[in-house]
């Protein structure tokens, strides 16, 4: 079997330590674990800052920690310094609200190919099982208040049969579960900046980095990951969004010039 790729496994959070430290602790219990870890942090108070610093000492990998001051939903910037600041070969992509399962990177990095990104799928908890899981309450995938079960499932057999499913539907990329060459969002310049608040960023992003000739591949019945119960992000910015994620569509260009780096 081939060696698997380097990798970084990057986490969004903003104001929620106890959601992220649940998340970390998903991934210490990995059977192959990111060479390392990077927490991109859109503004966040002390309370996260001090919750890593308490977990890095123990922590089986780099633990770096990508802050930016709190002027509203960044999303996308800070994603680019993460980008910016990792050394791997693949980027793992998943957000400080999804606990993984303990083959979650390993699958990442056995089902990723050449010139292809990936997309996968979530489970999602309702609002008394992601407290029975922040309280280390054990419950079933099968149990009452977990949806989309089917993505609780992991059978590597069946990857290659969904590896192209949806191949030509647009949008179904979710940034809380996705896996890039690191060199494939570099040609593109990253998440475009442009787009601030809730929404369409990894849909855009999928849309150039297609366009540039990176093929969309989707993990089914692997890469689990539990999305924890929150309240709805304010989406006032949804329709502006749409419009960015609009233009991409309607351009021949990939690299967007708010991106990593920046246009002069």
């Amino acid at each position: 079997m081939l060696p698997l790729p380097t990798s970084s496994l990057l986490i969004s959070t903003y104001n929620w330590p106890e959601s992220l430290r649940a998340v970390l602790e998903s991934v210490r219990r990995q059977t192959h674990l990111p060479d390392e870890v990077i927490v991109a942090d859109d503004g966040s108070r002390e309370e996260t800052r001090a919750m890593l610093d308490e977990m890095r000492a123990a922590f089986p990998r780099p633990l770096i920690h990508v802050w930016h001051e709190d002027l509203g939903f960044r999303k996308c910037l800070i994603w680019n310094k993460a980008i910016e600041r990792s050394r791997g070969e693949v980027i793992v992509q998943i957000d400080g609200d999804c606990v993984i399962d303990r083959r979650f990177v390993e699958d990442h990095l056995r089902f990723i190919q050449a010139g292809a990104f990936t997309c996968g799928g979530r489970v999602l908890l309702s609002r008394e099982r992601t407290r029975q899981l922040l309280a280390g309450t054990p419950f079933s995938r099968w149990s009452s208040g977990v949806s989309n079960k089917m993505n609780a499932l992991r059978i590597p057999a069946f990857w290659n049969l969904f590896r192209r499913s949806r191949a030509k539907k647009a949008y179904i990329s979710k940034g809380c579960n996705m896996a890039f060459w690191r060199k494939d969002l570099l040609a593109v310049n990253g998440y475009n900046e442009a787009i601030t608040g809730w929404g369409r960023e990894d849909a855009e992003l999928e849309v150039r980095l297609m366009k540039a000739g990176v093929e969309r591949q989707v993990l089914k019945f692997g890469g689990v990951e539990y999305h924890l119960f929150h309240k709805e992000n304010d989406r006032s910015r949804d329709a502006a969004n749409i419009e960015l994620l609009n233009r991409a569509l309607a351009s021949d260009k990939f690299w967007t010039p708010d991106g990593i780096v920046k246009a002069k």
